[in-house]
């Protein structure tokens, strides 16, 4: 039988503490979740390897080290309020209700969105609502929000999603393309604007409605 409490640990062990995420609150949110419980069935002897776990149709669940290092640049504190898009089978919000006060997860396909909600109750995250809905939409009527962060990469950001950010609030994105490597910025909502600075480098694929738009010429 397969000891995945141990994987857990070699996972925090071997990836994410040598990634210079070391806050406790992350650290212990991570062994706390069992992830073979967010992956598709016959991926879960791979749960707890250090890529991205394929859903299917350009989604993925992040890699351990990308999802860490994007919660460690948030600081997420225990009395907020985040928005999480594009949240699959429920992982990274069933990670994040360990450190938020609440947590409103985005998920634009039924079907995965059905199996998250229940794999959400089975871990006890009962301070997260799955809302369903377009990811470029977010979910503006559970807003605003003080954090919001996205599970994928994202060519093009929709102002849809900054409007629902509050100001003082913050938001970890994955700019890139298809081809390329991209990068996390955290942008810092002031006076109504939003200011952007480099974490760290990073790939994904691109979320679906988050590509380039495309110019027409006449």
């Amino acid at each position: 039988m397969t000891d995945f409490a141990m994987r857990r640990t070699m996972m925090v062990d071997t990836q994410i503490r040598p990634s210079d995420v070391t806050k406790y609150p992350i650290i212990k949110a991570l062994l706390s979740v069992p992830r073979e419980m967010f992956v598709p069935t016959d991926k879960r002897e791979v749960a707890y390897m250090g890529e991205h776990i394929d859903l299917g149709g350009n989604r993925v669940i992040l890699d351990p080290r990308t999802l860490a290092k994007m919660l460690d640049a948030l600081d997420i504190q225990n009395d907020e309020l985040v928005l999480d898009i594009g949240v699959g089978l429920g992982y990274s919000a069933a990670v994040i209700a360990r450190m938020a006060e609440a947590v409103v997860a985005v998920e634009e396909e039924e079907s995965l969105a059905e199996t998250g909600q229940t794999n959400l109750v089975e871990a006890g995250a009962d301070n997260v609502v799955m809302h369903v809905g377009p990811l470029t939409e977010g979910a503006a009527q559970h807003g605003p929000y003080d954090v919001i962060i996205l599970e994928g990469a994202v060519a093009h950001l929709p102002e849809a999603l900054t409007d629902q950010l509050k100001d003082g609030g913050r938001m970890a994105v994955l700019f890139g393309g298809e081809s390329e490597q991209g990068q996390v910025r955290i942008g810092y909502k002031i006076d109504g604007r939003m200011n952007w600075r480099f974490a760290f480098d990073a790939g994904a694929p691109v979320l679906p409605g988050f590509e380039k738009h495309t110019a027409f010429v006449l």
